[in-house]
């Protein structure tokens, strides 16, 4: 009985022994059971869980998980979802607070997407909780068609809208993330899009560590993101996915970042492959010695479907198995930090869709920028107008609302669609009659107008023109050659000229137009600022966009939204695209006056800046910002910083904004305390920053403010 008892005990103890060092074990801290996990698989199975398409390992009761998922706006390609604005439109708001609430939000939807796609056995690509977003390049030219999926032209913003949609996305509850972020493209990414497979970007210290570097390294110091992806391009003859500078010299050594390298989508195929269609980078003889520079030096996860010369590579000793460890190692810890091989669910909560809903009208509303309204037509009275057509290519399309990268709303409000529901709400007798017609396409001439359409134009008191581009004709690699775009980019920087004939017809029979424009970036508006009543920057704005715009146009919201990037005047000089040098470009190097600068935007209200004050010691800058009209209304506080010392600085870049809500007749006072790195130096001879005493001059509102020390 006695050694009865003692067995007893034994297999208890073994068994709890047995316990504790299992990987399921949620008690044991993420790097034991990343390690445990480790020591079980065979070799093969590590390579599986390099390639982004996780295969199951069955005899573990490990499901097939796949890291690819995109949440630009919104969780994408897997069913209904909400879908919010585009970046571009996003960034134009400024409000990083509202930014982050937003990808909380997707973060939410995307586990119940997850926990429904884990209970219907579902482990394909878009099925995870693992996000290739946000896109942090740099919107250096409103020629690249991916600039819609950028927070804009300047660093600084892009750092901040960047690192709100990280810490969104990466909400931690009990030590597990939601979901993980990824920042891409790393780095100096922003076009030629039909030659990103083989193009070279020779870049100089000054642009890469001013203006292409600055947001990744911001997301890196103040969040925990998850994954940094890199790029198509080569960067000074180097594939970005294997090019040691910017892998392992920078983001490894110097920023300290620890988190995954992913490469983007079969990226590592252009170091290799040969294509008599599409050029590639063919740096690399085979794809096994390509395999081999990605995975022997940062790279941890392939997007791609290159296991074959993974193990290629690892069976003839290019990489020793310890450095294969050690990428599984930490993708094995990102699937534990997200809760994957728990015992239990997390984040089982059925989340709000209302508030989603909620919030995408919000953050439509926030993103219109009103660009001119010379003769005060807006806010519109509807009782002044009998009669309305809503006319133009972008009228009454849902799909174009949505962008790229977006998922499919259970319904998207156009702006036709908006402003007919806005106007069933007013009393009977203030209703105006609505005429709608396309009008024309956004670039072809083979729409055929209605034979009536000048008497019904005729009859009308106000005409409404939404136009502009589309992501059918801007975007990523798009198989579109048509006046003005190639590839998905823009050749010129123009509104498409039937559209400019349309609003010239309308302007003619001498009825006031307001143009509504829908677009990733900036268009050349010379003609449509002098001629139209209105001009209002509409973006791709989500599902939200008609009501929003609607509610904006009939002066129940007060318009916000400020420019991030510049809208160049056909009368700017553009540099050559495919230079990456940073001469001319954005407001930061431009000297000219553009049609409309970066950050501007106007209000159904006016605000004053005053009082500007910079106290030294604490690096704080505060001033007094003041509606002086009367109407409530957001004014987007903003400052600038020119450093006097050195003549290739900008000539002035962006080092504070915060969206403030001022009564009418009220004043807040605003405060910034500006980071120390604003005030270096760049010295183009060590290729370093210094700190220089000298001239530095604040810009607020239309006030300057000279310190110097």
């Amino acid at each position: 009985m006695k050694k009865l008892f003692i067995s007893i005990i034994g297999l208890v103890f073994v068994f709890c022994a047995t316990a504790q060092q299992d990987f399921r074990n949620p008690n044991l801290s993420i790097d034991e059971r990343a390690q445990l996990l480790l020591n079980q698989l065979s070799l093969e199975e590590k390579l599986g869980m390099m390639e982004h398409h996780n295969p199951a390992v069955e005899r573990l009761g490990i499901p097939a998980y796949s890291w690819w998922n995109e949440a630009l706006h919104g969780v994408a390609r897997d069913g209904f979802a909400t879908v919010y604005p585009m970046p571009t439109a996003l960034a134009a708001t400024f409000d990083d607070r509202a930014v982050q609430e937003m990808f909380g939000m997707i973060a939410d939807e995307a586990r119940m997407k997850f926990n429904r796609n884990q209970e219907a056995g579902r482990y394909d690509d878009y099925t995870g909780v693992s996000f290739f977003t946000p896109n942090i390049n740099i919107f250096r030219d409103p020629r690249w068609g991916r600039g819609m999926e950028t927070y804009g032209e300047d660093p600084y913003l892009t750092a901040r809208m960047g690192a709100a949609c990280v810490n969104g996305l990466q909400q931690k509850v009990n030590d597990r993330y939601k979901a993980l972020a990824c920042i891409k493209h790393f780095a100096v990414h922003s076009g030629p899009e039909a030659d990103r497979h083989s193009f070279d970007v020779s870049v100089s210290g000054r642009a890469l560590w001013t203006t292409y570097l600055p947001a990744f390294k911001y997301i890196i110091n103040h969040t925990d993101v998850g994954m940094v992806m890199c790029a198509y391009n080569r960067v000074d003859g180097e594939p970005c996915c294997t090019n040691d500078k910017l892998l392992v010299d920078i983001l490894r050594n110097q920023w300290d970042y620890r988190g995954l390298f992913v490469t983007d989508c079969w990226a590592l195929n252009d170091a290799w492959e040969r294509d008599t269609v599409i050029p590639r980078h063919e740096t690399y003889a085979t794809a096994a010695e390509a395999a081999a520079a990605a995975f022997g030096s940062a790279i941890d996860l392939e997007c791609g479907s290159g296991l074959g010369a993974l193990k290629e590579v690892v069976e003839k000793g290019m990489i020793p198995v310890d450095i294969i460890d050690n990428h599984v190692f930490k993708i094995l810890k990102a699937r534990f930090a997200l809760g994957l091989f728990d015992p239990e669910p997390h984040f089982t909560k059925k989340p709000d869709t209302v508030l989603f809903e909620k919030k995408a009208l919000e953050m439509a509303q926030k993103s219109i920028v009103l660009l001119q309204n010379n003769r005060k037509i807006l806010p519109l009275d509807a009782k002044k107008y009998k009669s309305i057509a809503i006319i133009g290519p972008n009228a009454a399309d849902s799909v174009m609302l949505c962008g790229n990268y977006n998922g499919t709303p259970r319904h998207a409000v156009t702006y036709y669609e908006g402003i007919v529901n806005y106007i069933k709400h007013l009393p009977e007798n203030e209703r105006p009659r609505i005429y709608f017609d396309t009008a024309c396409h956004h670039v072809d001439g083979k729409y055929r107008l209605p034979n009536d359409f000048d008497r019904k134009i005729a009859k009308c008191d106000l005409v409404i023109f939404v136009g502009g581009l589309s992501p059918a004709l801007e975007g990523e690699e798009l198989k579109v050659e048509l006046d003005g775009f190639h590839g998905g980019d823009r050749t010129n920087i123009d509104l498409p000229r039937i559209q400019e004939g349309m609003l010239m017809r309308l302007k003619q029979m001498g009825k006031p137009v307001v143009f509504i424009l829908c677009s990733g970036g900036a268009v050349a508006l010379d003609w449509e600022d002098e001629n139209c009543d209105a001009v209002l920057a509409a973006w791709y704005g989500g599902q939200a966009a008609g009501t929003a715009m609607a509610k904006v146009l009939f002066g129940e919201v007060n318009p916000s939204g400020k420019l991030p990037v510049t809208f160049y005047s056909t009368k700017n000089y553009l540099p050559p695209f495919d230079s990456y040098e940073m001469e001319h470009r954005t407001y930061r190097f431009m000297t000219e006056e553009p049609l409309y600068p970066f950050g501007y935007g106007l209000s159904y209200t006016d605000f004053k800046y005053t009082d500007g004050q910079y106290d030294q010691g604490s690096r704080t800058f505060t001033f007094q910002v003041e509606n002086s009209g009367d109407r409530d209304g957001e004014e987007v506080a903003q400052l600038y910083l020119t450093n006097k010392n050195d003549p290739k600085s900008p000539v002035k870049t962006l080092v504070g904004f915060e969206r403030v809500r001022v009564q009418a007749g009220k004043s807040k006072r605003v405060s910034f305390e500006v980071d120390d790195e604003f005030f270096q130096t760049y010295v183009d001879e060590r290729q370093h920053f210094e700190n220089r005493p000298g001239t530095f001059v604040f810009h607020y509102g239309d006030q300057e403010l000279e310190v110097v020390w």
